[in-house]
């Protein structure tokens, strides 16, 4: 089953920025990560809360792709520049629809 990595991420200290899209995008797409959205174009329709700075979405084949990932040692370096310099909130989301009525490709 799909996943998808949603993140909202408020960059405190830009120099980390560069390299991280340069070379995760690169991991990312090396193990079957694919980006759906990385883009500060967003409009809030619903709620109370602040609108992110930035906002991403990475579709992944599998949740232990996704997982995979996150936890490699090629990532470690850039995971911790981003956590040094910038707030985020990062959820993976399983690609299901637990009503189980709309079709939701795999």
């Amino acid at each position: 089953m799909k996943h998808y990595s949603v993140a909202e991420i408020e960059i405190t200290d830009p120099s980390w920025v560069q390299a991280y899209v340069q070379n995760v995008t690169q991991l990312v797409e090396s193990r079957g990560g694919r980006y759906l959205a990385r883009t500060s174009t967003i409009e809030r329709l619903e709620g109370q809360r602040e609108v992110p700075k930035v906002f991403l979405i990475i579709e992944w084949p599998s949740q232990e792709a996704a997982k995979e990932f996150y936890e490699s040692d090629e990532y470690r370096p850039y995971l911790q520049s981003r956590l040094a310099g910038a707030r985020t909130e990062l959820v993976l989301v399983a690609g299901e629809d637990v009503a189980k009525i709309a079709r939701i490709s795999d």
